[in-house]
């Protein structure tokens, strides 16, 4: 069972391939998805895991991808806060810390997500089964991969960009657009918007694909409570 994962407005959307079935699941938190997908040999989700420090206050990973994703999608690519930061009750507060341990403030967009980042870390950091399967990937990349190694010309959010990304995906997995349409039909745009379902089927097709897991980078840095700061894909990615 493999999983792909992004975050959206309702909390977490989980799409599964087993075998030649599939099933879209929502879930309010991180943990619940846990205890619904443990099972999963690989869940690959769209947020950061390991995080920056005052050691390490770049992590290679982000700028590796962004100058894979340049010059069009860099910008889909961003660093995230510290794992002291995540902890505070302010975006002031936590661009304050941030600033102090790495030099840098963070925007606002990044702050929204804090509390999913804090989330996937707590998981993390209580789970060694969870750390052996949840692995942070990157729907941009994963399209890159699946256009064969070339970044999307446009946002995903424009009607344009997802009918890019929809044909990236219809070229690899013939099921994309029935999945596709069944879930805009089972969740409401206000819980899960489009370009949430199409991150996430990204990302689970990358994960059926049949190349070994490879790691941007190749050898991957390690943050300061052990978390890997890494973002993996396959190379080859399988055709239906």
């Amino acid at each position: 069972m493999l999983v792909g994962v992004d975050g959206c407005r309702a909390g977490w959307l989980a799409i599964t391939l087993d075998d030649d079935t599939w099933r879209a699941d929502l879930f309010s938190t991180i943990g619940d998805l846990w205890n619904a997908l443990h099972d999963a040999s690989l869940i690959l989700l769209d947020m950061p895991i390991g995080l920056p420090s005052e050691d390490t206050p770049i992590r290679e990973c982000d700028y590796v991808a962004r100058k894979l994703l340049s010059p069009f999608r860099q910008s889909s690519v961003f660093p995230p806060p510290t794992r002291a930061a995540i902890k505070a009750e302010t975006y002031p507060q936590a661009c304050a810390i941030n600033q102090r341990l790495t030099g840098s403030r963070f925007t606002v967009q990044t702050w929204n997500i804090v509390p999913k980042i804090r989330e996937i870390d707590t998981l993390l950091l209580e789970s060694v089964a969870a750390r052996s399967r949840i692995r942070e990937s990157h729907p941009e990349v994963a399209f890159w991969v699946l256009a064969g190694g070339r970044p999307m010309w446009y946002p995903k959010r424009k009607k344009i960009g997802q009918a890019e990304r929809l044909a990236c995906l219809r070229a690899r997995f013939a099921p994309t657009d029935a999945i596709f349409e069944r879930i805009k039909i089972d969740f409401p745009r206000r819980e899960v918007a489009p370009d949430d379902i199409i991150d996430a089927l990204a990302l689970v097709v990358m994960a059926a694909g049949e190349g070994p897991l490879l790691s941007i980078p190749v050898m991957p840095e390690f943050d300061e409570r052990g978390l890997p700061m890494e973002m993996v894909y396959r190379q080859l990615v399988f055709r239906n």
